[in-house]
């Protein structure tokens, strides 16, 4: 992915032509948090023959800044990693003027690439796919909430422009203060590929929906659009959050994928004019693939502890490891459209997930389903949510997690050095939660008991 035969001194000409004078190199850490360095244009050059070095433990880092013991890191003293900017990637940053954007590839020492890197696993599981003579297509689908500071909020928050009702409204009703239009105007201008948005069904909640593009541009674009609406919201003093259900009386934020597949040549090849449901034989193997393997895939399309908070039934959100024709109550949904638009929508993730690992299961997935030729069930007929009719996803993350550690298939395509680092850190974050008084318990037992 690295580009290292363009010429390094034109591109800086260039930027210098266009009064830029920093780069800022981002890479995803293990749960998408957007990592980087500011680089002066000065010193591109020399950041992209040794790489910026970071501790290699900001992979094993939670949320709280806390380094937690993960194979590679404390036990190994700290080491490094070393992080090339792909200058292939330069894009825009026009709420930062003055500054271009473009991703990095983290190295080990030894050159090789970090085997827990999300970038390195997307990039694998291309490779896989790429032994069948077939491309992932991917289109993200991104939900998520704006909250504004609130004192009086026991969070610090409350969502903005919080008015019930404004499904799909569009203008100030639902935004009084014109936040989505300059979020949409600047992600087109960062050469994102954003197609449009909207208000989503909750108050303060919106949605951002991508291109479709071959599936490590897809997760490369979906991570930078994440880490953008959230820069671009600080701009003016809110807060945009991913978190899957962050309030009981809403609901939650989904992450939804339109997969196809394309051959050599580009052409889609998921959908078929005379095959069943209008789909080929590749296609309904890999939607086969996808509800195979959806108890693995839970753990990394719905990451957190929160995550499971957001399933249900009647939640429109997927309880159930099922697929139907335009049905939006199930896990996969095939939307009407054939021959060049034929596609699955998976509609499992939540928006807290890694870009780069949601795209990478599901494709993995879908490989799979390919390359072992499985068989798909019956559709799903009518409301999604009878427990009778199809195997329940997991309910809780320390569920999914058993059962990504379970599929060893999967496992293999992902990595094991990966999948090995991933179930470790968050078993680590199942524990701390466990230990945790919360809230809900004070006010449970506190007085009666």
């Amino acid at each position: 992915m690295n580009s290292q035969s363009q010429d390094v001194g034109a591109v800086i000409e260039r930027l210098q032509s266009q009064n830029i004078d920093v780069v800022r190199v981002s890479y995803s850490d293990m749960i998408g948090v957007d990592r980087g360095r500011d680089v002066l244009l000065s010193e591109l050059s020399a950041a992209l023959g040794h790489g910026l070095p970071f501790s290699r433990c900001i992979y094993h880092t939670t949320p709280m800044g806390d380094c937690i013991p993960i194979q590679g890191g404390i036990e190994d003293g700290l080491p490094d990693i070393h992080v090339k900017p792909d200058l292939s990637t330069l894009t825009p940053l026009p709420w930062e003027p003055g500054a271009m954007s473009c991703l990095g590839d983290t190295f080990l020492a030894d050159g090789t690439p970090a085997p827990e890197s999300p970038r390195t696993v997307v990039g694998r599981v291309a490779e896989h796919l790429a032994q069948l003579n077939l491309q992932a297509i991917v289109g993200p689908e991104l939900e998520y909430f704006v909250c504004e500071p609130d004192g009086s909020a026991g969070t610090g928050f409350t969502r903005y422009a919080n008015s019930p009702g404004n499904v799909y409204v569009v203008g100030r009703k639902g935004d009084p203060n014109g936040l989505l239009l300059r979020t949409l105007r600047y992600l087109r201008e960062a050469e994102l590929q954003v197609t449009a948005a909207n208000h989503e069904f909750c108050a303060g909640q919106f949605e951002v929906n991508l291109n479709h593009s071959e599936l490590v541009d897809a997760a490369d674009r979906a991570f930078r659009m994440k880490s953008a609406v959230q820069e671009i919201a600080r701009h003016e003093g809110l807060l945009a959050t991913f978190m899957a259900k962050p309030f009981n009386d809403e609901g939650g934020s989904g992450f939804h994928l339109h997969v196809s597949l394309g051959d050599e040549s580009g052409e889609n090849v998921f959908g078929e004019t005379d095959g069943e449901y209008g789909l080929s034989d590749t296609g309904r193997h890999a939607i086969a693939g996808v509800l195979r393997h959806a108890p693995a895939l839970a753990a990394l399309a719905n990451p957190t502890i929160n995550s499971y908070k957001r399933f249900g039934p009647d939640t429109l959100a997927p309880w159930l490891i099922d697929w139907g024709l335009d049905n939006r109550s199930a896990m996969v949904r095939i939307p009407p459209d054939r021959g060049p638009g034929a596609r699955m929508e998976v509609r499992l993730g939540d928006a807290t997930a890694n870009p780069y690992l949601i795209i990478a299961a599901t494709a993995a997935a879908a490989y799979l389903g390919i390359r072992d030729k499985a068989e798909l069930p019956a559709p799903l007929e009518g409301y999604g949510y009878n427990p009778d009719s199809a195997p329940m996803l997991p309910q809780t993350l320390p569920a999914a997690l058993d059962a990504l550690e379970a599929d060893t298939a999967l496992t293999e395509v992902l990595g094991s050095y990966f999948v090995g680092s991933f179930l470790a850190y968050k078993r680590n974050e199942v524990e701390r939660f466990e230990r945790f008084v919360t809230d809900w318990e004070f006010r449970e037992y506190a007085y009666h008991l």
